[in-house]
């Protein structure tokens, strides 16, 4: 009762960053309310399907639910892949965001984040799933603006700003100026390809099999854009030989996983460069002086920053809270009227 009247006089009532990896939701004079895994875990009894959990608590089952259970993930690539799936997931992430199933029916609009690089018929999903879920208007802000205004860079402004924003699924770089967008480039590289890269190497190397869980934390603990000096931290890394088929453990260190993820590294770092040529002369003076500022998780990889600065000869930062600056970018744009035009214009 309490928050279907709090939305039903408000407008722009929620902002979604609906990640391949997490589902992050701004939501209007509270900021942002949820961060939670894109996971939904669905258990089917006797022909019917129903949702069971999402976001955290279906993370913890992937890869280790019975027959009965399916841990999905229906976001590949930054777009939707199964969009009946997408709409529960979003229906219930909402929910949780709000503090739980409504007795009354909810009337609350929505700011989706979308991929630069998205076709008219993926925005169309986006746009259908949140619908579908319960939203009375849905309206887009595509990520790199969004993720350009949540690092604070002055996307209002007559001055180039460069974002490079590395999520699960797709790199975003992007040129922004005037509350537009002058260059944007999308390439389908991002944590899941990392976390593939670092899965595949094992496999190769030590003919051991590890599921996408364990390759992550893989990343997360000895993960590296670059080469260390020294060989690096070390970690065991436990999965099912392939050989024998037992379970078995191998230790791996720092300077193998950089091995392992030098090429999807290598295919950001080209991205950001291609951006670079096409950009306009005075915008490119004015990246000199600002640099480049990197958003999304796969920002902190270790090393990534100095790697793209080594390769560009530009200044890269890491913007503050990287992981949910697209949220806070979309959320800002939603509630300030300066980032009224950005909203239109998507």
């Amino acid at each position: 009762m309490k928050f279907s009247r709090i939305f039903a006089s408000t407008t722009h009532d929620m902002a979604i960053d609906l990640g391949t990896v997490n589902t992050v939701i701004h939501v209007r004079d509270r900021g942002i309310v949820l961060n939670e895994p894109s996971v939904i875990a669905l258990e089917t009894n006797n022909g019917i399907r129903r949702v069971k959990v999402v976001g955290n608590e279906a993370k913890l089952m992937m890869g280790k639910t019975p027959n009965n259970i399916q841990a999905i993930r229906p976001l590949r690539d930054g777009v939707i892949a199964d969009i009946d799936v997408a709409e529960q997931m979003i229906k219930h992430l909402i929910d949780k965001a709000l503090g739980g199933p409504a007795r009354l029916p909810r009337r609350y609009e929505v700011v989706i984040c979308v991929p630069s690089g998205s076709t008219m018929v993926e925005r169309r999903a986006l746009r259908d799933a949140a619908s579908n879920a319960g939203a009375s208007r849905v309206q887009l802000i595509e990520e790199p603006m969004a993720a350009a205004i949540g690092a604070g860079l002055p996307v209002t402004e007559p001055v180039g700003a460069m974002v490079v924003d590395i999520g699960g699924g797709t790199t975003e770089v992007a040129v922004l100026s005037l509350s537009g967008i002058a260059y944007s480039g999308s390439v389908r590289i991002g944590g899941d390809k990392l976390d593939d890269a670092i899965s595949s190497h094992i496999r190769r190397m030590h003919n051991m099999l590890v599921g996408e869980i364990t390759a992550e934390r893989v990343k997360h603990v000895i993960g590296s854009a670059i080469m260390p000096a020294d060989g690096g931290a070390t970690m065991i890394v436990k999965g099912r030989d392939l050989v024998n088929g037992r379970p078995a453990e191998v230790t791996v260190s720092e300077a193998e996983i950089a091995n392992a993820l030098a090429e999807p590294v290598s295919q950001i770092i080209g991205a950001v460069r291609s951006a670079l040529e096409a950009t306009a002369p005075e915008l490119s003076a004015d990246i000199i002086e600002e640099g480049i500022t990197l958003t999304g998780g796969g920002a902190l990889l270790r090393g990534i920053d100095v790697a793209i600065s080594d390769a560009t000869g530009l200044p890269v930062t890491v913007a503050n809270d990287a992981l949910i600056c697209v949220a806070m970018g979309a959320g800002q744009a939603l509630e300030l009227p300066s980032y009224a035009a950005v909203l239109a214009a998507a």
